[in-house]
């Protein structure tokens, strides 16, 4: 939009820095408002190109799926390349098997640790499923992208393809959207390193020195003309974090299944919303300050 990088630096690193600040709880709301305008705007629109175009979307349903699984693709190890790109770019998107988002997961009051459990499988839908798909549609039915030729891409491609649909007032709107999103990943993000650092430590210099290194950094990263660099160093150190929480999640399985069955049977026994009861299960050392056992209005 024109913005001097600095001035951006110092709006974002100072917005980051009042919310780390202000605590988890502050951290909580501003998520609850910044998170379904941001979602529920973008997949607002997309379905108004959607419709604009709706003639055109069984040849778009085509072509994404024959270019998927083509045997030219295949061939030539393209497949091999998008499914890569596309793994990449997922966890990034979601972060499944991560082991991230069972952090902010495990703040939620509910009934059984089940339900919040299919919570999260959902989320993993919504973003997945339905606003990369937004997205998907948005681009292949505008004339913005060419395929094979050199030209914009990344959030610039999602940009102007929206603006060849609605005018250019499109892209104001998106550029809000993208700092949306942003600055609710930055605090997301922030709140997972406190919760480390909490367990790892309890001097609360340590949590003063992350609230600073944290605004430092996004204040560079805001400023750095080469910041995009950053995901080469990202993927791995990804993928090191799913090997690790594969792992666990395979120790973990005959508990999760045992909870598992304990939902399936109050539902069947006619149970609407099912209760964790932690009597049933004194071997797995509960904490009994989160699992009382008594149904809540919460």
């Amino acid at each position: 939009m024109g913005i001097d990088r600095l001035i951006t630096a110092i709006v974002l690193a100072a917005g980051t820095a009042i919310i780390v600040y202000g605590g988890i709880h502050r951290i909580a709301k501003t998520a609850d408002v910044i998170v379904p305008i941001m979602a529920i705007g973008y997949i607002g629109l997309a379905l108004i190109v959607i419709v604009m175009n709706i003639g055109e979307i069984p040849g778009v349903i085509y072509t994404i799926v024959a270019n998927a699984i083509g045997i030219e693709e295949a061939v030539s190890g393209g497949m091999g390349a998008a499914i890569a790109q596309g793994l990449r770019r997922g966890l990034f998107s979601n972060e499944a098997g991560l082991g991230s988002a069972p952090n902010v997961a495990a703040t939620a009051d509910v009934r059984h640790p089940v339900s919040q459990g299919i919570t999260q499988s959902f989320s993993v839908f919504i973003d997945t499923i339905i606003i990369c798909s937004c997205t998907a549609f948005v681009i292949l039915l505008g004339d913005v992208y060419v395929a094979g030729a050199e030209g914009i891409d990344g959030v610039a491609l999602t940009q102007q393809s929206l603006v060849s649909h609605l005018g250019g007032w499109a892209q104001y709107f998106l550029t809000a959207a993208i700092l949306l999103f942003a600055f609710s990943s930055i605090i997301y993000n922030y709140y997972l390193g406190e919760n480390a650092m909490t367990v790892m430590t309890r001097n609360p210099l340590s949590i003063h020195a992350l609230r600073i290194g944290i605004t430092a950094i996004v204040f560079l990263g805001a400023v750095a003309p080469g910041a995009t660099s950053v995901f080469f160093f990202s993927d791995p150190m990804m993928g090191v974090l799913a090997v690790v929480n594969l792992l666990a999640l395979t120790m973990l399985f005959p508990i999760a299944k045992r909870l598992l069955n304990d939902f399936r049977d109050q539902l069947k026994a006619g149970v609407v919303r099912p209760v964790f009861d932690p009597d049933k299960f004194p071997d797995l050392n509960i904490d009994r300050t989160a699992w009382t056992g008594k149904e809540t209005e919460k």
